[in-house]
């Protein structure tokens, strides 16, 4: 079954999130400008009024799509042992000489696995970096 490719858009100006209803590009292929559910005036919003973030192909266990900017808690059971969650933020750069949605470890964690090569099995979205601000500062302890 193919993913959609589909995004949401963080609106600066009522932090809030929105639908996104069609993406303009100019014939360089920079962003020109995007259109939105729920805008009480006519037309589409300029980029920098908004922070456009892509659906990962990913849900979380209990069905919810995960998308850039979103906080998870992720955690393996491929093995006996009780693994305890570690809190991640879902980002979009260039890691490792190559594009792609990595997972951001929140705290003292040294490596950034890709989010699709990824040993982990469990995904639960607890947040995202626009709503949950708070969730980006959390430091846990280290085992």
């Amino acid at each position: 079954m193919a993913t959609m490719i589909k995004f949401r858009a963080w609106d600066k100006a009522t932090s809030s999130y929105r639908k996104v209803l069609e993406i303009e590009f100019y014939p360089d292929g920079e962003l020109k400008k995007v259109k939105v559910a729920g805008l009480q005036r006519k037309g589409a919003i300029t980029p920098d009024k908004l922070v456009l973030e892509q659906f990962t192909g990913l849900k979380d266990v209990n069905g919810k799509e995960i998308y850039v900017g979103d906080v998870v808690e992720v955690w393996s059971d491929a093995s006996e042992l009780t693994m305890v969650p570690t809190v991640n933020e879902v980002v979009s750069e260039e890691l490792f000489g190559r594009p792609g949605m990595f997972l951001k470890p929140i705290g003292k964690h040294l490596i950034e696995p890709c989010l699709h090569d990824s040993f982990i099995d469990q995904f639960k979205v607890i947040g995202n970096a626009h709503e949950n601000p708070e969730l980006l500062r959390l430091v846990w302890p280290t085992p």
